[in-house]
């Protein structure tokens, strides 16, 4: 073989290695550019699926938005006509029980927290004393009845007495008068006759007889005057009997009031209701006035204090629900029975002086009475200033 022939066939084979490289690089930017066709899908692929993933909370929060603002609108339109509080108390009648006597417990017959009945007996008073005063008035009142009777005697004889005298008095006064024209006409007589027909004695006697006669004259008509005050003396012995009346009526007030002493050593109960706050023991020395015990009345209302506010359409007769602290499952019924002329700030002990130049605008509250209707609980009774939340439903 010639050295032509082989230049020729390693020519030739540079040849092929050159094409089959040339192949091979057209072949890998094939691959290359396919590569990233395949790269640009998945990745468009990647953001809508990233897209679609991202408006999933948002269509969410949008639909619990929209059922919130639902319960909203349908808690409003529920509760439109409502208003309440939780600045409520349960309110009630406590009748502070007293003495009206002075004297040691000898029998206490309550306990603490004990229901009791009206005119039942709570505490009794050593009586005793009392009984003393009851008798020591009753006598008074019998002599007061004696001396009365006495008077009304004394009465009926002064008008039978009285108008006697002074007719007495009269004939009395008619008889001197007699007598001394009798005495004047012997007296003319013998100053009227020749002195040597008479004597000095006759003439004497004459003017002796004169003068008792005018002097017996001058007695009776002032027996006759004193007998004449008739209508007078009558009044006055009337008068000692209105005197000894007024005095039986004084006597038998202090009997009265002796037996009131004696019926009040016995303390019973004015109402029914719960012996609460018992400040007495056996034997304890009582004062008049000194409080033992309160009893809590059955009656229970509310005492809700409203905003000022709250009160637009609020009237009485408005029905009322009532929730209680102490008791969760009791529902309570009532209505509106009255709302208070004032705020609880203007009966205070200390009211506001908005006057004085330091003024802040303060909401104010004004009680208002809520009597319960139904739903008491009969096994238990609500104690007082227990923490309640009416509601009430305006018309």
């Amino acid at each position: 073989m010639s050295e032509t022939d082989e230049s020729k066939r390693d020519d030739s084979r540079a040849a092929r290695a050159h094409d089959g490289g040339n192949q091979a690089t057209s072949e890998k930017q094939s691959n290359d550019r396919n590569d990233g066709k395949d790269d640009a899908k998945h990745g468009e692929n990647d953001q809508n699926g990233h897209k679609s993933r991202s408006k999933k909370p948002l269509i969410i929060l949008a639909v619990v938005v929209l059922l919130l603002a639902i319960v909203a609108f349908v808690w409003w339109f529920m509760t439109r006509n409502q208003e309440s509080t939780d600045d409520a108390y349960t309110d009630g009648n406590a009748v502070a029980i007293a003495p009206k006597v002075a004297g040691y417990v000898v029998n206490l017959a309550v306990n603490d927290n004990v229901y009791v009945h009206k005119g039942q007996l709570l505490v009794q008073i050593d009586p005793r004393e009392y009984a003393a005063q009851v008798h020591e008035a009753q006598a008074q009142l019998g002599l007061a009845i004696a001396q009365l009777q006495s008077a009304q005697v004394q009465l009926d004889i002064a008008r039978v007495r009285y108008p006697a005298e002074y007719r007495q008095a009269q004939a009395q006064t008619d008889s001197a008068r007699a007598d001394l024209r009798q005495a004047q006409a012997a007296y003319n007589r013998e100053h009227n006759v020749d002195i040597r027909a008479t004597s000095q004695q006759n003439i004497d006697a004459a003017d002796a007889r004169a003068a008792s006669a005018r002097a017996s004259v001058k007695q009776a008509q002032a027996q006759l005057a004193t007998a004449a005050l008739v209508s007078q003396q009558i009044r006055q012995a009337l008068a000692a009997v209105q005197e000894r009346r007024q005095q039986v009526d004084q006597a038998r007030a202090q009997l009265e009031q002796a037996q009131l002493n004696l019926a009040w050593c016995e303390v019973r109960a004015p109402s029914d209701g719960w012996i609460t706050r018992r400040n007495v023991q056996l034997g304890t020395y009582l004062q008049p006035g000194a409080s033992l015990f309160s009893i809590v009345t059955p009656q229970i209302w509310v005492v809700a204090n409203y905003k000022e506010s709250q009160l637009d359409q609020m009237r009485p007769g408005d029905k009322v629900s009532i929730d209680v602290d102490a008791y969760p499952s009791l529902k309570l019924h009532g209505h509106v029975d009255s709302i208070q002329q004032g705020s609880g700030s203007r009966f205070s002990a200390f009211p506001a002086e908005n006057a004085t130049g330091n003024f802040v605008k303060i909401v104010q509250r004004v009680p208002v009475k809520i009597v319960i209707d139904s739903g008491m609980p009969a096994d238990h009774p609500l104690p007082l200033g227990l923490s309640v939340e009416p509601t009430v439903y305006l018309k």
